[in-house]
């Protein structure tokens, strides 16, 4: 078995025993059913994040504007809802896009050893913490999505057209990886920042997205599981993520492939700095 074959097995093994434990830890719990905007929520969010664009910052405003999740809760939610969607694309595009093997893994590794280490702080987060800590957070992404979305601001490079990094941008790599995946369990998308780091490094951007979408499949169970340990996220809804993106990430990316995203990626911007300011705000306010 080579190299691809053991991380695509692997995954699928992640997510059944990450569905059996979600499954043990849910029962007598009787979250309820989830309404129709929530699976919606998550059948939106995960076609456009299997697209590219992400899904954490657009969730995360939905469920603002429709306070169908405490803010205190927001984190635990994403990373237990959006996981079974995201290793369902992992298992596409680490099929289908060639990438070196030891980039693939080392970059992953380091992403879940990030999320190892986040997770268990974030779960312990006060309200104002997180709602400070998402508002830059948010913001940071703005900055990252924007310098992606218009190339004319020359704040990026193209990137190249490599499939592997070797040596010391091996570890730099790495090393960016780590940090972004301590990030992701505050609630901040891997995905624009890890194809912005891998262009960065002369990868191409399409290489992108099997380490972007690997690194997140992998990491979410690891945080997944602190998360609903501490009862750190909202059952209900992060059930209507999952039931709602699963087969969304399968349309996306078998029926419709790609679309012209230009327009959505400036709704998303105008979103998530709409967000990152009210979480600021939020978080100003006496209490």
């Amino acid at each position: 078995m080579n190299a691809k074959s053991m991380v695509l097995a692997a995954l699928a093994l992640l997510g059944v025993a990450f569905l059996a434990f979600w499954a043990r830890a849910l029962r007598g719990r009787a979250p309820g059913r989830p309404s129709a905007t929530e699976i919606a929520i998550g059948a939106l969010t995960d076609f456009l994040d299997t697209l590219g664009i992400g899904s954490f910052a657009i969730t995360t405003s939905l469920y603002r504007v429709t306070s169908a999740v405490p803010d205190r809760l927001l984190p635990g939610t994403l990373n237990v809802g959006h996981l079974l969607p995201t290793i369902a694309q992992a298992l596409i595009y680490i099929g289908i896009i060639e990438v070196d093997a030891t980039t693939l893994v080392l970059l992953i590794g380091a992403s879940v050893l990030g999320a190892l280490l986040g997770a268990e702080r974030v779960a312990r987060w006060s309200e104002r913490k997180v709602q400070l800590g998402m508002g830059l957070a948010l913001l940071a992404a703005f900055a990252l999505t924007l310098a992606r979305s218009v190339p004319a601001l020359g704040w990026l490079p193209p990137g190249g057209d490599a499939s592997a990094l070797r040596g010391g941008l091996l570890w730099i790599g790495a090393l960016g990886n780590f940090v972004l995946g301590a990030l992701m369990t505050m609630g901040v998308g891997l995905y624009a920042p890890c194809m912005i780091l891998v262009s960065l490094l002369g990868m191409s951007p399409k290489a992108a997205f099997p380490i972007m979408m690997g690194s997140c499949a992998f990491l979410m169970p690891a945080a997944g599981v602190r998360f609903v340990r501490r009862d750190a996220y909202a059952p209900r809804a992060a059930l209507g993520l999952t039931l709602g993106g699963t087969p969304a990430v399968l349309v996306a990316a078998y029926v419709v492939k790609e679309l012209p995203l230009d327009l959505v990626r400036w709704l998303v911007l105008a979103i998530v700095l709409y967000t990152a300011i009210a979480l600021l705000r939020a978080a100003r306010r006496p209490r």
